[in-house]
């Protein structure tokens, strides 16, 4: 009797603790009820260690004091949000103005950019950089490998710190946890290169009580100099990547971009840095006194995300930049776990007359997101959208394009841990050119894909569908 009494409690107290919070979405609520419902003690179990999105009050009050700082140290770095409306065509002035928005960031003009034509040509290009660097580098990526690319950039941080530049690295606990327990840290460490781990768990105990242990910093900053910023998809890692060699290759996308949105970048860091490392915003001298803007170049702005920020930002972020399509929006993804706003912006996109294009990777390195992304394909294929599937390795590129003009990029994936768990950084820019050229790279993709027509998803058998559907239903508490 008293562990009946126990078990009703428990379920009680679970299920009030849902219906107490404005935060969940109506999707969240019933996936979450239909959990502890199903599988009582295991629900509740996993809502206890998977159910709030939060680092804790005393971290998120930190962080807002933290980007506070930088905002008032920062000045010309914040950017114009008045010349959004001087900068961007009218059509996509509500996203720019969205974007900026989210962290306080206005556009920047005068920024170049450069897409690389490949993983390695980005790693070799990266470490020429560094080598190159003369006061300050800083790195800062989810998953760091002591393969050729993360040793290559180890070894280049190493001599860039024995001449004299200031070097900071960076690297999630989870993602990175084998590099952060090796040698080659220490050597970084020994040769003055200074670290820190993103979002350590620690005790486990408290995380798990306090926070959750899948709270990741998914981000990939390079910033150089003040000068330089490389950002993309790409983990310092080969593209045959040795966690998971069954899908490899690995194929990303990074561009390097000089100019003054470098500076909006470096914040992102720095409020990472800060928060687990100290120091002060003037430690990061190209916030203070950012590149200026040339007499070419493209309006950009940075916009990062993560479970400290406003809730929903950038589901919201993406649906304004779909509506905003105008002839043709593109877009790219391994991961395609979108929420109701997503899913209902790119349908309807594409049911005005917009040619709409999403390219997933054919073999996903997560059976979950690869079933629940499924499970979504008839409703976008009846309202217009052409799905592909790229053949030759795993599509980890995040890239979304609009009108051959407008682009989104960076460490983004279109599903529910880049809308509510990871910290991310995009950047948000207006130019024909790199647009052209993501275009270009995409329309690659495409060549190398089959396409999902909807007479194929009609004839699925009745059991992969119904798999298919679980996993969705249950997929915002995965």
């Amino acid at each position: 009797m008293f562990y009946l009494s126990l078990h009703i409690v428990l379920i009680v107290a679970i299920t009030l603790r849902i219906l107490l919070r404005d935060d969940l979405s109506p999707s969240s609520r019933l996936a979450w009820f239909t959990m502890v419902a199903v599988l009582p003690v295991a629900g509740s179990v996993l809502y206890f260690l998977f159910g709030e999105v939060t680092l804790g009050r005393a971290a998120n009050a930190r962080h807002r004091a933290i980007f506070d700082q930088l905002r008032a140290t920062a000045g010309p770095a914040l950017g114009s949000r008045a010349q959004i409306d001087r900068q961007i065509a009218p059509e996509y002035r509500a996203a720019f103005h969205y974007a900026a928005s989210i962290n306080g960031f206005g556009i920047t003009r005068g920024n170049l950019a450069e897409l690389m034509p490949d993983a390695a040509s980005a790693r070799a290009r990266l470490i020429a950089d560094i080598d190159a660097a003369r006061r300050q580098v800083d790195v800062l990526y989810y998953i760091w490998l002591d393969d050729q690319t993360g040793t290559g950039v180890a070894e280049a941080l190493i001599r860039a710190a024995g001449r004299g530049v200031r070097c900071r690295a960076m690297a999630d606990s989870l993602g990175a946890r084998a590099i952060i327990r090796s040698g080659l840290w220490r050597r970084m460490q020994e040769a003055g290169v200074e670290t820190a781990v993103a979002l350590p768990i620690g005790n486990l105990f408290r995380t798990l009580l306090f926070s959750r242990v899948d709270l990741r910093n998914h981000r990939k900053i390079t910033v150089i100099d003040g000068m330089i910023t490389h950002c993309g998809s790409q983990n310092c890692a080969d593209p045959e990547f040795r966690m998971k060699p069954a899908f490899a290759p690995w194929v990303d996308v990074m561009v390097r971009v000089t100019g003054p949105v470098v500076a909006q970048n470096q914040m992102l860091f720095a409020s990472d840095w800060l928060g687990r490392a100290g120091g002060q915003p003037d430690d990061f001298p190209a916030i203070c006194a950012p590149v200026s803007a040339g007499p070419e170049g493209f309006p950009a702005l940075v916009m990062g995300d993560g479970p400290t920020e406003r809730g929903a930002a950038t589901p919201q972020l993406f649906s304004v930049l779909t509506q905003s399509a105008r002839e043709s929006l593109t877009i790219s993804t391994p991961y395609f776990v979108p929420d109701a706003t997503v899913l209902e912006a790119i349908c309807a996109t594409a049911l005005r007359g917009v040619r709409v294009r999403i390219i997933f990777p054919k073999c996903n390195d997560s059976w979950i997101v690869s079933a629940a992304s499924r499970s979504y394909y008839r409703k976008l294929l009846r309202a217009g959208v052409e799905i592909h599937e790229f053949r030759d390795g795993l599509l980890h590129a995040k890239t979304l394009t609009i009108d051959g003009l407008v682009s989104f990029l960076g460490s983004s994936n279109m599903d529910l841990r880049s809308f509510d768990l990871n910290y991310e950084n995009n950047i948000l820019l207006q130019d024909h050119g790199l647009t052209g050229a993501l275009i270009a790279r995409q329309d690659d993709f495409i060549a190398a894909s089959d396409r999902v027509v909807l007479a194929q998803v009609e004839a699925w058998p009745a059991y992969r569908r119904i798999w298919n559907n679980v996993i969705s239903t249950i997929g915002p508490v995965l």
